[in-house]
């Protein structure tokens, strides 16, 4: 019966952020909005609705391993796992905007949640802090997309009249039926994953840093895929960027505000979850520097790290014999040879952009 909730919670939430991005792309379409904006703001916060839903249900409970788990686990899950499975379909073109923008503030929020978090706890202040810098960011958004509103609207008008034809109140209604139905979805998925980690032995944070974030991601996964596949690109990648964002500022915000004790930041999630979703972020930035795409042996890339990384936390809930031969490989030669295998890459593209600069 948990296992059913648990796949009746998970179809949900994919049923509800289908219904909530559709209506919310509509209205951006009507209203002009650029691609890329609309995959960091309109996509990106609906598909990241799910994470919103459960931890702020999950922080309502006063289960924070779970709300924590399923932010942390979700990022790392959308540029791993998500961005290298986008990229194995099909090589991924990065605007100058998420390299100059959106990528270090994704960066700068990661330290910031780590930062918080030192003290062991994420208080109603901290959540307060983290809230109020995702209304900066949107604003910063609408800005951006009203800068590039006439162009944007010209190519809508041209492109796709089928909008024109119908009726503008019926976005708004898959909007709101798409937010009844994550609710629901969310408190299905939230009861039984409780329910397998006491039954399993197994912590609330390691469920949801994997079973919750893969599941609330799910939509993102879907969404950044058919993206990829129709040449939508920026809507893929802005999806991923964005979401990151909103999970971090909005959604660990608003469930840090709403819990009735904060959230408790376990030491696992201190000493090692936290940083890898620091070091995932940073790792976009020569990632998407180099060639200004995500090839696909990059792609590659994330998606082997994803598995060594579930593989760890998996060995480390069993406390497996070989974690701490598998955690000193992984530190001590894959990580440093894919550092420098992105350095030389780094230094490559910075010549050859020179060289082209001076006309050789």
């Amino acid at each position: 019966m948990t296992l059913l909730m648990l796949a009746v919670g998970l179809v949900l939430l994919t049923v509800g952020a289908e219904s909530l991005v559709r209506g919310a792309s509509n209205i951006a379409t009507r209203l002009g909005i650029p691609s890329l904006i609309v995959g960091l703001t309109i996509v990106a916060f609906g598909t990241s609705a799910p994470e919103m839903a459960v931890s702020v249900a999950a922080a309502w409970s006063d289960q924070a391993d779970i709300a924590l788990g399923n932010v942390v686990g979700s990022n790392i899950f959308n540029v791993l796992f998500i961005l290298g499975l986008s990229a194995l379909v099909v090589p991924l073109a990065i605007g100058s905007q998420l390299i100059r923008v959106d990528v270090p503030l994704m960066i700068g929020a990661s330290i910031l949640v780590l930062l918080l978090a030192l003290d062991g706890h994420i208080g109603r202040l901290d959540g307060a802090i983290l809230f109020s810098g995702i209304i900066l960011y949107t604003g910063f958004q609408i800005r951006q997309g009203l800068r590039e509103r006439t162009s944007a609207a010209d190519k809508a008008d041209a492109g796709d009249q089928s909008l024109s034809s119908t009726r503008w109140w019926i976005d708004p209604l898959w909007v709101l039926g798409g937010l009844v139905i994550l609710v629901i979805g969310s408190r299905l998925l939230v009861t039984s994953a409780v329910s397998i980690a006491q039954a399993l032995g197994v912590s609330e944070l390691v469920i949801g840093l994997t079973i919750v974030a893969a599941g609330t991601s799910l939509p993102e996964l879907a969404t950044s895929v058919v993206a990829s596949i129709r040449g939508e690109r920026d809507i893929a990648v802005g999806n991923v960027v964005g979401s990151n964002v909103f999970n971090m500022l909005a959604v660990l915000g608003l469930a840090s505000l709403v819990s009735p004790s904060g959230i408790a930041v376990a030491q696992q999630a201190l000493q090692f979850d936290i940083p890898v979703m620091i070091a995932v972020a940073v790792a976009c930035l020569p990632i998407f520097v180099t060639g200004r795409e995500i090839a696909r042996w990059e792609g590659g890339l994330f998606f082997a790290y994803y598995l060594a990384y579930t593989a760890y936390v998996v060995m480390a809930a069993m406390h497996h014999t070989a974690l701490d031969l598998y955690g000193t490989a992984m530190l001590w030669f894959v990580l440093p040879l894919t550092g420098i295998t992105l350095a030389v890459l780094f230094a490559r593209d910075h010549v050859n952009g020179r060289r082209k600069a001076n006309g050789g």
